[in-house]
């Protein structure tokens, strides 16, 4: 069975992911990475197709019709990923906010007995975010505190993209009935892995935001993680989650 494989879904990242895949690439021990491309119409898919006669081990690209959201972009990723056989299957952000130095540890927490690792940029407090303007830095971490208090999670930072599921959390939880397609989507992935018991450990990573390219975040998405919420809690209430 292969150990590990990093997910990294797509659009117009031109930018960034070249500079990306040669960082992956270069991390010990090997790590495997499935680029999960929404039909960028920057050529995001076709330098990724360039990089694959670099790394054609380790380099996989699914390209996808059209942009259709981050959640389904991942639930495709791990059903490939499932398909192949991972261990510990990971999740990250292509525009380098999330660290890759970071993932050997997310990996080794989940070695070490978790069953989910969060690169947390809340679990020390709201020191580890660099470069966003302080209204955001507060909304991020006051939404975070909204969604414990709404779902009862005990996870400083519940809206996080920075992940590493081991392989049975992902053939539990459902991934086929997962509803939200933007941030929200990774509420809902922490609140089914939680409601399931499985062990959820944070890992302190340090967030800077992205100097390349733009960001996806729009208000259609913040709706969706502020009232979606309370959706899932409902839910749980009654069974239908």
């Amino acid at each position: 069975m292969e150990q590990r494989i990093v997910i990294i879904p797509t659009y117009n990242e031109i930018e960034n992911i070249r500079q990306m895949v040669r960082k992956v690439m270069s991390l010990q021990p090997p790590t495997h990475l499935l680029v999960v491309d929404d039909n960028s119409p920057d050529g995001t898919a076709s330098a990724v197709q360039e990089l694959q006669k670099e790394y054609s081990d380790r380099l996989f690209l699914l390209q996808r019709p059209g942009k259709n959201g981050l959640g389904t972009a991942y639930i495709a990723g791990f059903h490939w990923c499932l398909a192949k056989d991972y261990a510990y299957i990971c999740e990250m952000d292509c525009d380098f906010s999330h660290n890759p130095d970071d993932l050997p540890k997310l990996v080794a927490a989940c070695e070490q007995g978790a069953d989910v690792a969060v690169g947390s940029r809340y679990v020390g407090g709201v020191v580890n975010v660099v470069n966003w303007p302080m209204g955001r830095v507060l909304m991020s971490y006051y939404a975070s505190k909204y969604v414990r208090m709404i779902t009862g999670m005990k996870i400083s930072d519940t809206t996080a993209g920075f992940v590493c599921y081991r392989r049975k959390v992902l053939e539990t939880v459902g991934l086929d009935r997962i509803k939200f397609k933007g941030y929200a989507f990774q509420i809902e992935m922490k609140f089914r892995a939680w409601k399931l018991k499985y062990q959820i450990a944070e890992v302190p990573i340090i967030f800077t935001d992205r100097t390349l390219g733009t960001s996806k975040m729009s208000t259609k998405i913040f709706r969706e993680a502020l009232f979606g919420v309370i959706e899932l809690k409902l839910k749980s209430w009654f069974g239908r989650l």
